[in-house]
């Protein structure tokens, strides 16, 4: 994947779509067609960067991007948890070094509802179907070891089904149940993606049951008892 390259383009040709399929894109590859890269030797590393390199032994530049990309810092060290103006929360701004070229790093589209939709109406676009796209990073997960698929960008669904005021089979009513559907989907698109070089850059899914629900898959800072814990310390 090149700047400039055609990512709906290039799904069609590899896909043929129908009506009510999801397609989940790896972040990095429209990264990388968009050109939300840095080149390290461009980077002057600022005071806070410095240090911060100092103390996880990262490369000052790198942490400098990693800062650029942030809206909120949540800790420092021993790793850097940032929140990116999107809203996502992850580990360095979810910047990477991995599957590029030496001495560039990718950064995050920076708005990755935009990138799905603009896909979804250029998929539509060119083949006439009415598809769903999920923008996909790898983040840890607190509490657990190991990485998975997070949506991060998401058009054509809601990011999570409600089951709010549904029955259980006891017939009591529920009152807390959210579905995060498409992290649940991206995170199966990462198995099908792999990691290290693999080279699978998306996933077609097909038969999943339309839901319904709302967006607000981020808490708000002043529902956010994890972040409020991190901030306090």
């Amino acid at each position: 994947m090149q700047k400039g390259d055609n990512l709906p383009r290039l799904i069609i040709d590899k896909c043929a779509l129908e009506d009510g399929d999801i397609i989940c894109i790896a972040s990095t590859i429209i990264s990388k067609a968009k050109g939300y890269t840095r080149h390290l030797k461009d980077i002057i590393p600022g005071n806070r960067a410095t240090h911060i390199a100092e103390k996880t032994g990262e490369d000052p530049r790198f942490i400098q991007v990693v800062l650029d990309q942030a809206c909120d810092v949540l800790i420092e060290t021993p790793f850097t948890l940032t929140e990116v103006s999107c809203g996502h929360v992850g580990v360095r701004s979810g910047v990477d070094a991995s599957n590029v070229e030496d001495g560039l790093v990718i950064t995050l589209p920076p708005d990755p509802m935009n990138e799905a939709e603009e896909i979804r109406k250029e998929l539509n676009n060119l083949n006439g179907k009415s598809c769903g796209v999920i923008v996909t990073d790898t983040c840890g997960r607190s509490f657990r070891r190991g990485q998975t698929g997070h949506a991060i960008g998401w058009s054509g669904m809601s990011a999570i089904r409600d089951f709010r005021g549904d029955n259980d089979l006891f017939g009591r009513t529920l009152e807390i149940t959210e579905e995060a559907v498409v992290d649940e989907i991206a995170g199966f698109a990462n198995l099908v993606m792999g990691e290290s070089n693999n080279g699978v850059p998306a996933v077609l899914f097909r038969g999943i049951p339309v839901w319904s629900g709302h967006d607000e898959i981020y808490f708000k800072p002043d529902e956010d008892i994890i972040r409020k814990a991190l901030k306090k310390v």
